[in-house]
Formats: C-alpha cells, structure tokens, sequence
C-alpha cells in the first residue's frame, strides 16, 4: 500500500508565517474600530449635548421671579423658534421650584429629576411615544439653593443615530485603511523573507550529477544556513564518490591499455609471420578482441575525462574552428577508411565555438570511426562543418548501410548498438558524443541519409563571434 499526499497536505512555510502575522489583524482590527467608534463617538454625542444645554440657558436666561413667583415671559414665536430643528422634533419644558409648570411641554417636565441649583442632569426617556435625549438643568429661582427651577429641553435621536452610523463607518473605514497596507506589508515582508529560500532551492535544484559545487551559504537565512551546510556536504561526498568512481574507470582503463596494446602487437605478428591454416581464425578473432578491448579502454578514459570536466566548474572553454579540427584530424582517418575500402570526403566551412578541444576532438573521432566501423566497404564518407542561423554545426554523414528507424534512440544508449552493426565497436561511441554534446550545451541528432541512405549524425552548437 502506497500513501501519495498531494500537494496541499506539504506543510507550507509561507502559510506559517502569513497565518500568525494575519491572525492577529483579524483580533485587532476589530478591536481597533471599537476603540475608534468608542472614542470619536463620545466628543459627537457630547456635542449634540451642548446643543441641549444652550437651549436651556438661553430658557434660564428667560426666566424672571417676582415677589418671590417665577415665571416665563416667552413668546410664541420665540417659543417656536426654540422648537426649530431640521432634522428632529424639538420640546422644552420649564417648572418653577414647586414643580409647576412655566412653559413648554407639560409630559417633559413630569420627567424631571431632582436637581439642585446649578445642577445639570443628561438622559435618555421617552417621551410622547418616541426615544428621546433630555438635558436638566437646575435654574437658580430662590433664595434656597435646593429649590431650583428645573429647566428641560429633549430631542429625538435623529441627529444622534447619524452620528453613530457616521462614526461607525469611519471607524472601519480607519480600522479598514490600517489593516489593508498592515496585510500587504505582511505578505511582502513574507515574499521578500522566502525569497532567499526560492533562490536557495532554485541553486539545490539545478544540480546535477555533472554540477555537484557547493550552494553558496551567504545568500540564505542564517535560520536554514545549517540546512545549506547538510546540502553542501552531501553534495561533496557526491563529488568524492563521483570522482573516486572517475578515477577507478580512468586507472582501470589506463592500466588495460598497456596489456591490451602488446596482446594487440602480439597477434598482429602472429598474423603477419608464418603459421598453420588451422591457426588464422583463432588469431584474427585474438587480434580483433584485442582491438575492440584498445578501443574499449580508450573509450573508457574519454568518458571519465568528460565526466570529470563536467563536475569540476573552474574549467575554462577555449573557442577554436570546428573546420580546423576536422582538418587536423584529416590524416589520422584517411589511412583507416583507405583499408575499408571506403571514400573519406571533407567539406568545411567555419564554424566557431567554444569548448574543449580534447573532448570535441574525441567527439569528432566517435562520429568518424562509427562511419567507417558501421557504413560498410564502398560507401562514402563526408564529414561538414557550417555555421547555419547562428548555430555551429558538425556533421558526419555516410551512405552505408544505416540504422533501423526503431534503433535510433537506443543507440545514443551506453552500451547499445544496432542489430545490423559490423566491426570492433562497444557501444559507447555515440553515448560519448551525447555526453560530450551535452557538456558543450549542443544538440546531437542522428537520422537516415540523403534518400534514406545510410546515416547523418550532427551536432549543433552555439555559434561564437571568431
């Protein structure tokens, strides 16, 4: 039984972070508008108070006592104009220090509390049906203080229930307006802090067997700097264990070329001096191990020198002609492909790139000898170098015998060859030329001939200014 968890069930750092930096918005902003509804609510409403309270000195004011009798000398119009609101109905009522009533609104003043001179009381009643806010005020009329004329004037809550709805929304509009750029910095501040962290797995995952130096430690956060270190350390036991793999194959194959080179000599000789009928097969087939054994071993060594180039960063390019290469490398195959019987043509043009001259120079003796191991006796050779939209392309082609089409991918495979292959080869020319190719960021493409005939094998690279 198998468990796969998708995606969504990976714990998530960043989820972490935004989760207990957001958090605590979703507390505070309520908490917030509360405290701002609280505090610019009270100075609104305290407003709308002295309102009250000017009415009612201006009724004190009003307010006349003879022989001892308060009375209110208020005219209607007056009396109407105390009354004037545009948005909520106005009453006011005045009682003399016995609790009779002045002028005004009779029901308003049976709500009157007590009150002392000079005292003021705010409140809320109803009153004729309706919520209304009173403001008291205890006028002084007598010579007592604690008989005092009590002085009401209330209104209904229109002007206050705006007051609340306007507050209200100002406070969220304030929470609002603080929460908004507090969650964007949030998220930036956590993308900015992971940033380092993408970077970092970014470097961790373009690291391939053929690219194994160490992540640099500097440009991540000194919390996952110990997780760098692991990294960096595994990738140096890899670098070991490669590079101890490298050097048995190179040691291995060094130390097979130097018998293999005298079994070689031994049985050409033995072949070329005088022996029984009976005798030649079994040293043509002893020469011919012993050829297909060199070349073996000289392949081998290529292989671990392309590795080897792959894993170690400090090597330096060198840009060089492709034409000249293959010129250089002319004499080396005229003689081998004159043997079997095949005619070896060039056609160079310049084509610029940079590299490793060793290695491409074994790149362009895989692709030679594959052609004249694999083409056959009579057919023709051509080895092309050109520069085609910005590309440097080398290219080997003959008109042999050629390759099945369901062969074509196989045959880039170590150790692979066709089933109608001929001569000494192990399998590991092309595998070669891929890893050679793929070292120097170039394409390798293998495909039938002009009109399907035999075989064409490019390589195409980037193109460098000479």
């Amino acid at each position: 039984m198998s468990f796969t968890g998708g995606r969504d069930a990976q714990p998530s750092l960043r989820r972490v972070l935004l989760v207990w930096l957001l958090l605590p918005l979703v507390l505070l902003v309520p908490l917030t508008a509360a405290l701002l509804y609280g505090l610019a609510l009270r100075p609104a409403l305290d407003g709308l108070d002295r309102a009250l309270t000017d009415t009612a000195v201006a009724l004190a004011q009003i307010v006349e006592v003879k022989d001892g009798r308060a009375t209110l000398p208020l005219s209607e119009q007056t009396a109407r104009a105390m009354r004037a609101d545009l948005v909520d109905e106005t009453f006011f009522a005045v009682g003399d220090h016995a609790g009779r009533l002045l002028g005004g609104t009779a029901p308003l003043l049976a709500l009157a509390p007590p009150l002392a001179g000079g005292q003021w009381r705010f409140f809320d009643a109803t009153l004729l049906g309706k919520p209304v806010r009173i403001a008291a005020h205890g006028a002084r009329c007598t010579a007592e203080p604690a008989k005092a004329c009590a002085i009401l004037v209330a209104e209904t809550l229109g002007k206050r229930h705006a007051a609340e709805r306007a507050v209200l929304l100002a406070a969220l509009a304030g929470a609002l307006a603080l929460a908004l750029p507090m969650v964007m910095l949030a998220m930036v501040a956590v993308n900015r802090g992971m940033r380092p962290l993408r970077l970092a797995a970014a470097e961790v995952g373009s690291r391939t067997a053929d690219r194994l130096e160490p992540v640099d430690a500097g440009k991540v956060p000194r919390e996952v700097v110990t997780f760098v270190h692991a990294l960096n350390q595994l990738f140096a036991r890899l670098r070991e264990a490669a590079a101890a793999q490298r050097a048995f194959i190179a040691d291995a194959a060094h130390q097979l070329r130097t018998p293999l080179a005298v079994l070689r000599v031994e049985a050409a000789q033995a072949l070329a001096t005088q022996h029984s009928a009976e005798l030649r097969p079994t040293l043509e087939r002893l020469h011919a191990a012993a050829e297909r054994g060199a070349r073996l071993a000289q392949q081998l060594l290529v292989l671990a020198r392309t590795e080897g180039t792959a894993l170690d960063p400090t090597q330096q390019a060198q840009r060089l002609d492709l034409s000249r290469l293959a010129a250089n490398a002319a004499d080396r195959w005229l003689q081998p492909s004159i043997e079997a019987g095949q005619d070896l043509g060039f056609d160079l043009s310049p084509a610029w790139v940079e590299g490793d001259p060793l290695l491409l120079g074994e790149l362009l003796g895989n692709l030679v000898h594959n052609a004249i191991e694999h083409a056959g006796t009579g057919s023709r050779i051509t080895v092309r170098t050109f520069t085609l939209q910005g590309r440097a392309q080398l290219c080997v082609e003959d008109d042999g015998r050629g390759i099945a089409p369901e062969e074509m991918e196989s045959v880039w495979q170590r150790f692979r060859r066709g089933k109608e292959a001929g001569g000494t080869g192990s399998g590991l020319g092309l595998a070669i030329v891929k890893d050679i190719a793929r070292l120097h960021g170039a394409q390798a493409t293998l495909e039938a001939g002009d009109q399907g005939r035999g075989v064409r094998v490019c390589v195409g690279f980037a193109a460098v200014v000479p």
